[in-house]
């Protein structure tokens, strides 16, 4: 039987402060900043233009303990399951392209990744509804019986509406219900270091994400590719059931107005700069993990060495995490995210003139290294933004935005390969979208902060 929720009103109201009436005197709360203050009832703005996370006292966060580094671990695991198989697709792309699916052009193969890439996002907001009013066991078993059926339905599909539907739509959407929880659940047990957490948690999807391309690529050789996504399937088994047993919400559950969706929350102009700032930065950041195997095949990479460049990638991209994590601590998560995006920028840039062995496995580190800060703490300062009861609401909603550039983003860079025959406009055009999404992120810091110092 499934707990009933609490009917607690948090009055989440954009853009005041999410600072209650019945304040007492001399309660120690947190600033979205990182600040510790002692806030007066007397001295309470309700208009204050940044609202902050709410008045919970700093020490009723863990920031640590086996419970919370068990939810660490559990949720390590979901983003290997998730993320990390989502994000080998490159080899997907690649043997498609050259076996499977010989018919079908870069293009149209990229929408079936692009699918994954969307809903990975996508759910985040029912899931994190449904975690916010208390409910996120269930969604979660059911998930993850979908990803291991349908990983095992892979092994079958022979043509290209079978790849769209089971691996494009299925392994996408059930990806994206058991990531859907995850950061919600662990901004209940960190708050100091809530970046530090994160990054470990993503550090599982770079795990996730070198060892699939690497498994798969050597396990069709071996074995085929039925037998590969089987194999694939039986794995998942054990690391979707590891989140099963150690991730549990900490706080009890809040009901607030608004249902799964709203608008309210759009009113604070931060909010909504920073959401538009992740729809347009995905836009182009997907483009080099997608096609970096095939553009490499096409610039005369043996095909034997290409496929690790995705491997390399991710496995960068784990020290970018961890890394990115324990800096955003100390200066705040869009300090690091925005020098991240920026390099990500110029080597989207110069990647389509990096056509040896040697520039194409430095590409592939460096890029890693900053999409890696940058994915792995996009949501920290959402979290910031309000109050922690209605976290998995506006983190689904500010998801849901940022899916929609994940699924166009890919497909229009193989458009653009499919005109213009290379790879060069592809990489103007990619890496474009990061600089325009980083101008974005830029002012949104700008107006939270009310300058450009300070930690954000």
């Amino acid at each position: 039987m499934l707990p009933t929720p609490s009917r607690r009103q948090s009055g989440t109201d954009y853009p005041s402060c999410g600072v209650s009436e019945n304040t007492t005197k001399g309660c120690d709360v947190v600033s979205p900043h990182g600040e510790e203050k002692e806030l007066e009832a007397s001295t309470v703005n309700k208009e204050c233009p940044v609202p902050v996370t709410p008045l919970i006292p700093k020490d009723e966060y863990p920031d640590g303990g086996l419970r919370a580094w068990l939810v660490v671990f559990g949720a390590a695991c979901s983003t290997f399951s998730t993320f990390g198989y989502v994000n080998s697709w490159g080899v997907f792309q690649s043997y498609y392209s050259e076996e499977l699916l010989r018919d079908q052009s870069p293009s149209s193969i990229a929408w079936i990744g692009s699918m994954q890439y969307a809903l990975v996002f996508i759910p985040a907001l029912p899931i994190g509804r449904l975690f916010d009013v208390g409910y996120h066991k269930l969604p979660m078993l059911f998930a993850s019986i979908l990803l291991v059926a349908s990983t095992l339905v892979i092994a079958h599909c022979k043509e290209y509406w079978h790849f769209v539907l089971v691996q494009g739509l299925l392994v996408g959407g059930a990806c994206g219900c058991l990531f859907g929880a995850v950061s919600p659940c662990v901004a209940h047990y960190f708050m100091r270091r809530r970046g530090n957490a994160m990054g470990l948690v993503a550090f599982g999807s770079s795990v996730g994400g070198t060892a699939f391309p690497i498994m798969t690529r050597h396990l069709i050789t071996a074995v085929g590719f039925p037998w590969t996504m089987r194999i694939i399937a039986f794995l998942l088994i054990i690391t979707t059931g590891i989140p099963l047993l150690t991730m549990r919400r900490r706080l009890p559950p809040v009901i607030t107005p608004g249902g799964m969706f709203t608008l309210t929350a759009f009113k604070y102009t931060p909010y909504s700069i920073y959401s538009s700032c992740a729809f347009v930065s995905f836009l182009g950041l997907y483009t080099v993990l997608t096609f970096i195997d095939i553009s490499a095949v096409s610039w005369g990479v043996s095909p034997d060495y290409s496929f690790y460049l995705v491997a390399i990638a991710n496995g960068a991209s784990g020290f970018g995490r961890v890394i990115g994590g324990l800096i955003s601590d100390k200066v705040g998560a869009g300090n690091v995210m925005i020098p991240s995006n920026f390099v990500c920028a110029i080597l989207t840039f110069a990647w389509p003139f990096a056509r040896t062995k040697a520039s194409l496995t430095v590409i592939a580190v460096i890029y890693g290294f900053g999409v890696g800060s940058y994915v792995s703490l996009n949501a920290v300062p959402i979290i910031a933004m309000g109050e922690i009861g209605d976290a998995g609401r506006r983190i689904g909603m500010f998801m849901t935005i940022l899916s929609a550039g994940a699924l166009i983003g890919p497909p229009i860079s193989g458009a653009i390969n499919d005109r213009t025959g290379g790879y060069e406009a592809v990489g103007y055009y990619a890496g474009s979208m990061i600089l325009a999404g980083m101008g974005l992120m830029m002012l949104s810091r700008h107006l939270v902060l009310g300058g450009w110092k300070g930690k954000f």
